[in-house]
C-alpha cells in the first residue's frame, strides 16, 4: 500500500527514511538535541538534503556531535576540519560549532538538561498543528522567535528565528506533518 506523505518526504530518497522515521518525532535526548540544532544552523542558507548528504560525515568529523569534545577544540583542530570538502567549509559555521557546546553545556548546567530548558518554548509538550498543504506552514512562530532570542543571548550562533522552527519541526517540538501524511496521526499519538 502507498504510503502519502508530506510533499517533501518523496522528493529524493534521503527524505523518505528521514520523513518517515525522524523528522517530528519528540526528542528528549540532549545528545540528539545538541546535533539537530547544529545540523539545523548549517543548513542556513543551503538546502536540507545537502546537510543529509554530509550527516554522516559531520559525525565522524564532529565526534558524534559531543558537545564536551567539540567545546574543547582548538582553533587548529576547527581549521584542519575546514579542509575536508565533504563537510560545507564555512568558517563562521564550523566555528560556531564550538560556540554552540560551550553555550549548550553552560545550559546543561544550568537547567540540568538541554531538554529541560529548550522543552520550555512549547510549554514541555509537542505542539499539533493542522496543515493540510505545505504552504500553510509558518516559517517562524513566536515560540520560535522566543528561543532564537534566547539562544542568541546564551552565545549560540546560527539559531535565527526561521532555523529554530526549522529545529522544532525536526525534534518533535511541532507536527508539522499535513493531515494527509500518514505521519500525522502517528506523531500525534506520541504526545
Amino acid at each position: 500500500m502507498k504510503k502519502t506523505r508530506c510533499a517533501w518526504g518523496s522528493l529524493h530518497e534521503l527524505f523518505i527514511p528521514y520523513h518517515d522515521n525522524e523528522w517530528g518525532v519528540p526528542v528528549h535526548e540532549d545528545d540528539v538535541l545538541f546535533e539537530m540544532l547544529n545540523l539545523e544552523g548549517l543548513q542556513a542558507g543551503l538546502s536540507w538534503l545537502l546537510i543529509l548528504q554530509r550527516r554522516d560525515r559531520y559525525k565522524l568529523l564532529f565526534d558524534d556531535f559531543d558537545a564536551e569534545k567539540i567545546a574543547g577544540y582548538t582553533d587548529e583542530k576547527l581549521e584542519a576540519l575546514l579542509t575536508d570538502p565533504r563537510i560545507i567549509r564555512n568558517r563562521l559555521k564550523v566555528y560556531g560549532l564550538r560556540s554552540n557546546a560551550a553555550a549548550f553545556l553552560q545550559v546543561r548546567k544550568e537547567f540540568g538538561s538541554f531538554d529541560r530548558y529548550i522543552w520550555r518554548f512549547v510549554g514541555g509538550k509537542p505542539i499539533t498543528n493542522n496543515w493540510r498543504t505545505m504552504d500553510e506552514l509558518p516559517a517562524s512562530t513566536p515560540e520560535s522567535s522566543a528561543m532564537s532570542t534566547d539562544l542568541k543571548n546564551r552565545g549560540f550562533k546560527f539559531v535565527g528565528p526561521t532555523m529554530c522552527y526549522s529545529f522544532m519541526q525536526a525534534v518533535g517540538m511541532v507536527n508539522d506533518h499535513t493531515t494527509d501524511c500518514f505521519r500525522y496521526k502517528e506523531i500525534a499519538g506520541m504526545r
